[in-house]
């Protein structure tokens, strides 16, 4: 009997170290951010300009934006959990093709931004940018577009707020679900501090919706992308399937650019 008294304790000791160690370690495994020194200079074959905002409590937010001329709007766009605008900006440029600037900034501790890095910060951060496309382009010219990571914060300001339209790569239900497959045995919604509840912040959304996931995704599966379409009800709304996409190279796919350009053109 000791010996199953013993056995039990250990086993729970263990699983409440694992859970401490998953609580203070979670930065490193959901932010994969890579720094860039402060007088990096950034080079596209797209006309661009970069710039800094800054944040309520003195956090600096890099960005770029991409220009066209006389733009038809601007896709504020927030991007995944690794790297940087050196990777992103690559990645986000060729949307002016379309006719659209492209706004894309690095989050806290990513690139060139600095400051204190939490939820609460990083929705703000997020609002920022917003309030400053409102300025320059209009509300009813923005296009919001988030990509994995970045698909729970653009959730967030189609919920908050009533932009053109919502386009969302990879999302998931919610982002402790998500995690949930990483760490099956611990209750995700109570380890991570970072929790955004796209299939909570949508449901006050007001603009056509349109999400792109691949049926391969093992980072963030289908399944999610298809709980979270379900789960926006009766709202203008389109689930794109891209048979055999992963979850970072939907690009390469001809029906995601065929679709994204539709939805851009709607």
């Amino acid at each position: 009997m000791k010996r199953l008294i013993f056995v039990i304790a250990s086993l729970i000791f263990v699983y409440l170290l694992g859970f401490l160690l998953l609580v203070l370690a979670q930065e490193r495994f959901l932010f994969l951010d890579e720094e860039l020194d402060q007088d990096h200079q950034f080079s596209y074959d797209f006309p661009f300009e970069e710039f800094t905002l800054d944040g309520v409590d003195g956090g600096r937010l890099n960005a770029l934006r991409f220009t066209v001329e006389e733009p038809d709007g601007v896709i504020l766009y927030f991007h995944g959990n690794k790297g940087n605008l050196t990777r992103w900006g690559d990645i986000v440029s060729p949307f002016t093709k379309y006719q659209y600037d492209v706004v894309v900034m690095d989050y806290r501790g990513f690139g060139k931004s600095t400051g204190l890095r939490n939820q609460k910060n990083l929705l703000s951060d997020a609002e920022l940018f917003y309030q400053r496309a409102i300025d320059l382009y209009g509300e009813e010219k923005i296009t919001l577009y988030g990509r994995s990571m970045g698909t729970g914060i653009a959730s967030y300001l189609a919920g908050l707020h009533r932009p053109k339209r919502l386009i969302l790569e990879t999302p998931y239900y919610s982002l402790a679900k998500a995690a949930q497959r990483f760490y099956p045995i611990y209750p995700s919604k109570f380890a991570l501090r970072y929790n955004f509840k796209s299939f909570e912040y949508l449901q006050k959304a007001d603009c056509p919706i349109t999400i792109f996931h691949g049926t391969e995704d093992t980072v963030v599966p289908y399944e999610q992308g298809v709980s979270l379409y379900n789960s926006l009800n009766e709202k203008e709304r389109n689930l794109v399937t891209i048979e055999g996409g992963e979850h970072r190279d939907l690009a390469k796919f001809p029906l995601y650019w065929d679709l994204l350009e539709k939805a851009l053109k709607d």
